[in-house]
């Protein structure tokens, strides 16, 4: 389907919300009999959807804008001093790209993920059904971009959605015995690379949200654009520290 016009949307209960606390949240649906497909979902992410599983979804809360689309300009990006010495900090990684699927050696590095970052939340506790249904899609273009130590050991995964304007950064999970390393924050580096790389213009990070913590980091990858009131606009705040 290439009419976005002719597309039907489904809007969840409301529920309590995993970000801001107190609030109530509500998730709008692409129907999902709608037959999606790569050029559809370029659209969408044009319009601030992401893709959890097979789903096209937005956030659509009543009295609530916090979770704003953000994306980075890549050919524009400049990586900050503290960026430049993660970078030169991990470069004896190798990476290696691995089809989007379920094997035990990515799954037992999720599952150590959850377990040690995530075990207060809605993702907890992990399963081989939950990890399959929520980063694998028959009709994306998803790619497991895997990050190895010189011994081969896998310490981070990024999944990685490729677009027809970009890449989607759909999560990363990594070896929380590695904290030192700082393997998000590389791995979303690496992303911007690969889109310059690439010659896409942008790197689509999810919702960036100013009163969360764990969703505000995003705001320090610069240029920055958040789609508000319809169009993408550049953040212009306080830049964030060197």
């Amino acid at each position: 389907m290439s009419d976005l016009s002719e597309l039907r949307f489904f809007r969840t209960p409301a529920h309590p919300c995993s970000y801001l606390e107190g609030r109530q949240a509500a998730t709008l649906f692409v129907d999902p009999q709608t037959r999606l497909d790569g050029d559809l979902y370029g659209a969408l992410s044009r319009l601030g959807f992401r893709r959890s599983g097979e789903y096209l979804y937005r956030p659509h809360c009543e009295g609530c804008q916090a979770c704003i689309p953000a994306r980075v300009r890549a050919a524009d990006f400049q990586p900050r001093r503290r960026h430049r010495r993660l970078i030169e900090q991990n470069r004896d990684l190798r990476v290696n790209e691995e089809p989007a699927r379920y094997t035990r050696e990515i799954y037992s590095l999720y599952a150590r993920y959850i377990d040690g970052r995530h075990c207060d939340g809605d993702m907890y506790p992990p399963s081989e059904e939950q990890f399959t249904s929520f980063l694998t899609c028959d009709w994306a273009d998803t790619r497991f971009h895997c990050f190895r130590s010189p011994q081969g050991e896998l310490l981070a995964v990024a999944v990685t959605d490729h677009l027809d304007d970009g890449l989607s950064a759909v999560y990363t999970f990594f070896d929380p015995a590695q904290a030192r390393r700082g393997l998000g924050v590389h791995a979303l580096l690496w992303q911007i690379g690969a889109c310059q790389r690439l010659g896409l213009p942008y790197l689509y990070l999810g919702y960036w949200i100013r009163q969360c913590q764990k969703m505000n980091y995003k705001s320090q990858y610069r240029p920055l654009e958040l789609f508000r009131q319809g169009q993408w606009r550049e953040y212009n705040d306080a830049p964030p520290p060197a």
